[in-house]
């Protein structure tokens, strides 16, 4: 065992004090870096229907791998793509995109994806966020291949009629319908009771894309229950909302830490449409006026966590100019976080804009988002564009852009208080590492038990910046009781500053442990022996 000194009193104080007064660096230590995994139509995992549960697990490890690597520190999973589950369920059947054929379980009877997908990311250190399509019935119109346990297969004629409308060439839940609404909330609160996740994801997809010759036939149900709106677009708006409400209510009474989010299509509306609140854009879709989902009103209101606009288009383009909607998306979250979605999919693969075959068009969005204060991070669509590597994506995120590793921000609103400071006990070296052990004295009224932990490691005799990304030595594994950890990177000769902070599910940190300084000596080189020292030995 070797000695070290604990140091208390007005040097710590100081040291805080200027830690406050600093600027962030570039890449910032907490900026979430996610990706988005679909499994409709296998575009990412699995790779094709039928896999054995052996090589399920082994695809979706392997692509954790890579985005491990790259330093990413949550996925987005698609877990509900078409009325259908990537999860054990009673009443919703398996998808066809794990077996094939919608209601075949994918193996045995022990094997549940989404208990080993959950596992797996969090063994990375990688939030899981479940990923619903929620109104999405199906994915075509053959409604014969359908498992009797769906409701478009299950439900009595005349109750189809209320859940269900035809719109192209695929069937949706109908949003206007209390028992729909009942049933999608059923569907959430099932998944947050039974599965450790860490949030709940919608996407964009509401009332359908409007798509020509295909209208909306909901005009005799407004007429009769208009709910006092005059106008059929308000109504459906409020039909998204009551869903969005209540799912939001159902997820906080369930499991406060638990996330909800949507990632809505990039424009809300256009400034010729609204010229007070609209953005400088001429999409030809909008959010609020086409798929009649009122983001704003949500982030308002509170119903939601989280933000991440599919912000699909490149810098200086004209229609969609990526910089405007990231300045307008800024200005406009009500105190939610706010990721910025990037699309992967179109880097030197877009043939209406070149912007997008420039190998620096991702790593200058992503300075755009750390510029502006209101952006929190940044999630990518789709996985299989980020493997493929175009332009050298991959090699710009793990050499520069994500070169260090970074704390999911935390929501302090999803926690009752911040979690429990731990205390570094003891430190133990040995010729190839030192090691720290901590541990928690006692839990405070109102504190949180950690559940996990972030190591920093200081050059020199004094506490530095907490946050430049360089001094975050490593974050232990989610919900691990083994509080120590081994520093193997250490240079003899050096001093180093040690401090361990604890995260809770929210990410919320809490205070600092007090600081340790070390010092590794040069190894003799006949004789073995122990060679840490502290700081004034």
């Amino acid at each position: 065992m070797i000695t070290f000194r604990p140091f208390y009193g007005l040097v710590f104080l100081f040291a805080l004090a200027l830690n406050l007064n600093l600027n962030a660096q570039d890449a910032p230590v907490a900026e979430m870096r996610g990706a988005w995994i679909a499994t409709v139509a296998n575009i990412d995992w699995p790779s094709k229907p039928g896999l054995t549960p052996d090589q399920q697990k082994i695809e979706f490890d392997s692509i954790l791998d890579v985005l491990k690597a790259m330093n990413m520190n949550a996925v987005f999973v698609q877990v509900r793509p078409a009325g259908d589950a990537f999860y054990k369920s009673a009443s919703i059947p398996w998808s066809k995109y794990l077996t094939g054929k919608q209601g075949v379980a994918p193996g045995d009877s022990t094997y549940d994806p989404l208990v080993h997908m959950i596992k797996a990311a969090h063994e990375r250190r990688m939030e899981f966020h479940a990923w619903l399509n929620p109104y999405r019935a199906t994915s075509d119109l053959d409604t014969a291949s359908l498992d009797a346990r769906h409701p478009l297969r299950a439900l009595p004629a005349e109750r189809k009629r209320q859940w269900f409308f035809r719109y192209g060439n695929k069937y949706y839940f109908n949003p206007a319908s209390p028992l729909v609404q009942q049933y999608l909330t059923n569907v959430v609160k099932d998944l947050v009771i039974r599965y450790d996740v860490d949030g709940i994801h919608f996407d964009d997809y509401f009332y359908p894309y409007k798509e020509t010759g295909q209208n909306l036939d909901d005009y005799n149900e407004f007429a009769a229950d208009p709910r006092n709106f005059t106008n059929v677009e308000d109504w459906r708006r409020d039909n998204i909302n009551r869903l969005i409400q209540g799912v939001s209510t159902t997820i906080k009474k369930t499991k406060p830490y638990v996330k909800f989010g949507i990632g809505p299509f990039g424009v809300w509306r256009n400034r010729d449409r609204d010229p007070i609140n609209g953005s400088d854009t001429r999409a030809g879709i909008t959010c609020y006026d086409d798929l009649y989902a009122d983001v704003l009103l949500w982030m308002r209101n509170g119903w939601i966590d989280y933000v991440a606009p599919q912000l699909y288009w490149s810098i200086g383009f004209a229609p969609a100019d990526y910089q405007k909607l990231v300045e307008w998306w800024g200005k406009n979250t009500y105190g939610r976080q706010l990721y910025i979605g990037h699309a992967a999919y179109k880097i030197n693969n877009a043939a209406n804009d070149p912007n997008w075959n420039k190998p620096d068009e991702i790593s200058r969005q992503i300075a755009m988002n750390r510029s502006n204060a209101a952006v929190n991070g940044s999630i990518f669509f789709s996985t299989k564009s980020l493997l493929r590597n175009p332009n050298g994506i991959q090699d710009t995120l793990i050499g520069r852009v994500y070169a260090n590793q970074a704390l999911v921000p935390g929501i302090p609103s999803l926690a009752s208080a911040p979690p429990a400071t731990p205390q570094i006990c003891r430190v133990d070296g040995d010729e190839n590492a030192v090691k720290l052990t901590w541990n928690i004295c006692e839990l405070l009224s109102g504190e949180e038990s950690p559940y996990y932990f972030g190591i920093y490691r200081f050059e020199g005799e004094k506490i530095g910046e907490f946050k430049d990304p360089r001094n975050l030595l490593n974050i232990t594994a989610f919900d691990n009781e083994k509080w120590y950890y081994e520093d193997q990177t250490a240079i003899p000769g050096e001093y180093y500053t040690y401090v361990v902070r604890a995260f809770n599910r929210a990410n919320v940190e809490s205070y600092s442990s007090e600081p340790v300084f070390v010092k590794k000596t040069q190894k003799k080189a006949k004789k073995k022996r122990k060679f840490w020292g502290y700081l004034f030995g």
